[in-house]
């Protein structure tokens, strides 16, 4: 076998390794689960999410290794990189809707969605997608679960807008609308979106200090090492500015390369 060579950069998975051109990882309840829904997305033809190859010798699950560069080391993205991002959420989720899981399926969905639709990632964010020229790859699939089309795309915006305490409306307002046009949301859908992301940073919050309060890992670290500080803020950001996400993402597409905000009729 060839040499192990630890990965770092993670803040969940712990003795994750490089072994050739594979990554090994501890197997837990969902491993066999998260393996059987990228199976589906390799069969379906999705390419933005690594290979399963099973579990090795040690008890590891084997995935393909990407090499690539973690986006979160990369330079925020351009607008249209965000509409791209956009559809490959799309493309994902479109794909994963024809996944039936197993009546054993086993998943680790550490916060409750706002309701179930299909098997999703519930953790879309630059540190877990890797990039190379044209093929973008998200990893860390270890959380999939049952979640929604929205809840899944609410955390994308939080990180890839990125939508952080101290951020601009003026600046994000666009950035959020060019993801949700490249997802292609409907008006129904626009207009839930703000909401949500505020419900998903604020439950991400609320993880981490019950974590610190049950002592529960590694949420209980991620509060010690000051997580926290970012996420409570980060939620509060978000609704203060309720209004401005709405407004950018329902006006008419000639309103938005200017900034005069009016409804649209349709999607």
């Amino acid at each position: 076998m060839c040499e192990e060579e630890p990965l770092t950069g993670g803040n969940v998975s712990a003795s994750v390794v490089r072994v050739g051109d594979t990554v090994r990882k501890p197997a837990v309840e969902s491993t066999a689960s998260v393996a059987a829904f990228l199976a589906h997305l390799r069969d379906a033809g999705f390419p933005h999410a690594p290979s399963s190859a099973g579990i090795d010798e040690r008890g590891r699950h084997v995935l393909e290794y990407v090499p690539a560069t973690m986006s979160d080391r990369l330079p925020p993205m351009t607008v249209p990189e965000l509409r791209r991002l956009g559809g490959l959420i799309r493309l994902l989720h479109d794909t994963a809707e024809t996944f039936v899981p197993s009546d054993e399926a086993r998943w680790d969905v550490v916060i409750p969605p706002d309701r179930v639709e299909l098997i999703c990632h519930h953790d879309l964010a630059p540190w877990n997608l890797v990039r190379d020229g044209d093929r973008w790859v998200f990893i860390d699939w270890d959380g999939a679960g049952p979640g929604s089309r929205l809840w899944d795309l609410a955390y994308a915006a939080h990180g890839f807008v990125p939508l952080h305490p101290g951020g601009d409306p003026d600046i994000d307002a666009p950035r959020l609308r060019a993801l949700a046009d490249g997802y292609g949301l409907d008006a129904e859908q626009r207009a839930a979106l703000p909401v949500l992301i505020v419900d998903h940073v604020r439950g991400m919050h609320d993880l981490l200090v019950e974590g610190a309060r049950t002592g529960r890992q590694p949420w209980a670290r991620l509060h010690a090492e000051g997580h926290a500080r970012h996420w409570g803020p980060a939620a509060e950001y978000v609704r203060r500015h309720l209004d401005v996400w709405r407004q950018a993402l329902i006006m008419s597409p000639d309103a938005a390369g200017h900034r005069t905000m009016t409804p649209e009729s349709g999607a």
